[in-house]
């Protein structure tokens, strides 16, 4: 009994008894309206007062009272120039140390719970690793016959879903480094082992969002993978989803495609990349 009372002592620290009410006597209009402006002056910086104003249909002196706020908190700043607001650098620090406390694999656990139970299939997050795939973590399907991929997994980046989804964002110079570290092993009749077919599946890829490991690592297993992207714009991690011929049949590439493709911008937005 002790325990149960300390653990709601502890919760109501964190949150009130009706912290899923998000009604409107719950919310502070003052301080969402001021979110609107800062959120509005991210998206294009560089306006001027009578700007602001215009396009979020609000007074000048409603905006202006807002912006000198902001500013006092170093959220905003003004340019006396060019008369104009625009984000201030206090804006980074808060956003810097968000990313601080963004761990890669917490956010994509549950992207990739979503993603298993949408499509029935095992899904997958790797990452680049000297050359290789590592993958990092996992979420298995219930179905008895499966892929399985624990974390801390090698695998060659030519006869991998996720690794031919990440080659496929690399530059020239950076996907030739890769391509030299030795030649490319054959695991089926399947896998690409020639540079030049590898390199236009590779563009294929990148065109289209996702990346096709057909039985190119495993006889009868199919994986579907796309990049994750930073707030750099930089491919750092891709997701798949991998599963028997006998159920992700050529029929499902579209699906599981879609859904693959929608996990990773999902998880590319929850570490910050742009929409």
């Amino acid at each position: 009994m002790a325990r149960s009372t300390t653990q709601t002592a502890r919760k109501s620290l964190g949150r009130p008894r009706d912290w899923s009410d998000k009604t409107a006597q719950n919310t502070i209009k003052s301080l969402d309206r001021a979110m609107e402006v800062f959120e509005f002056l991210s998206e294009g910086q560089g306006r001027t007062l009578s700007a602001l104003a215009a396009d979020l249909d609000q007074s000048p002196a409603t905006v202006y009272r807002i912006l000198v706020t902001l500013e006092g908190r170093g959220l905003v700043e003004f340019d006396q120039s060019d008369q104009i607001w625009q984000i201030g650098p206090r804006a980074f620090v808060i956003g810097a140390r968000f990313l601080r406390r963004t761990s890669l694999v917490e956010r994509a656990r549950p992207i990739l719970r979503t993603l298993m139970e949408r499509t029935g299939e095992t899904a997958n997050l790797g990452i680049e690793q000297n050359g290789h795939v590592l993958f990092v973590n996992q979420v298995e399907t219930h179905a008895t016959i499966r892929a399985f991929f624990p974390p801390g997994t090698l695998s060659r980046m030519h006869a991998s879903g996720i690794g031919k989804a990440l080659m496929a964002q690399m530059g020239s110079a950076r996907r030739a480094k890769v391509l030299a570290q030795g030649a490319l092993e054959q695991f089926t009749e399947f896998t690409l082992t020639d540079v030049a077919a590898l390199q236009a599946d590779l563009d294929i890829t990148r065109t289209r969002g996702f990346a096709i490991d057909g039985e190119e690592r495993n006889l009868g297993m199919r994986c579907i993978a796309s990049p994750v992207f930073d707030i750099h714009g930089e491919a750092v991690a891709g997701i798949s989803v991998s599963g028997p011929t006998s159920r992700v049949g050529a029929d499902m590439i579209a699906p599981f495609s879609e859904a693959v493709m929608e996990a990773a911008r999902d998880l590319s937005a929850a570490i910050g990349a742009e929409a």
